[in-house]
C-alpha cells in the first residue's frame, strides 16, 4: 500500500497539491469574521509579509510531516471502508491535533521572529480554526489518493 507521503510528495502532483492547500488556507482565512477574525487574518499578512511566497514554502516543507500525522488516520479511513474526506470530516478533532502537533514544533524552532510571535498569539484558536479546514484537506488528500 502507498502511504499519503508518497503520495502527497509525488513530483508530478506536488505543486497542484501545494496550490490546493495554499487555496484552502487563503479561503480559510478570507472566512474568518469577528475580532477573532481580524486577528488571524493580521497575523496572516504578517505571515504572508515574511516573504514571497513563504505559504507556499512552508507548506512544502511541512507537506512530509503532515502527511506522515495524517498517514494513521487516512488507513482507519480505508480499512473501515470510508472516503478519506468523510473520515477526516468525522475526525476533524483528532486530524487538527495531529496536525498541530506539527505546527507547534516548528514555530518554536522557527528563527523568524514575526512569525513565531504571530504563531504564538492565534494558537490558542488555532484548533478550532484547524478544525474548521480539516473537511476541505480531506477533500485535498482524497483528490490525490
Amino acid at each position: 500500500m502507498t502511504t499519503l507521503n508518497e503520495v502527497l510528495m509525488d513530483e508530478s502532483k506536488l505543486t497542484a497539491i501545494i496550490e490546493d492547500c495554499a487555496r484552502l488556507i487563503d479561503d480559510e482565512v478570507a472566512g474568518k469574521r469577528g475580532i477573532g477574525g481580524m486577528a488571524i487574518k493580521a497575523g496572516y499578512k504578517v505571515v504572508q509579509g515574511v516573504k514571497p511566497g513563504f505559504v507556499r514554502n512552508v507548506i512544502r516543507a511541512l507537506l512530509p510531516e503532515f502527511a506522515e500525522a495524517m498517514e494513521p488516520i487516512r488507513q482507519e479511513a480505508t480499512a473501515n471502508g470510508e472516503s478519506v474526506g468523510a473520515y477526516f470530516a468525522a475526525h476533524s478533532s483528532r486530524v487538527a491535533d495531529a496536525l498541530l502537533a506539527v505546527t507547534d514544533s516548528k514555530a518554536a524552532d522557527s528563527k523568524h521572529g514575526a512569525v513565531k510571535a504571530a504563531y504564538g498569539r492565534l494558537r490558542g484558536s488555532a484548533k478550532n480554526n484547524v478544525e474548521s479546514a480539516v473537511p476541505g484537506l480531506g477533500r485535498i488528500v482524497e483528490k490525490y489518493v
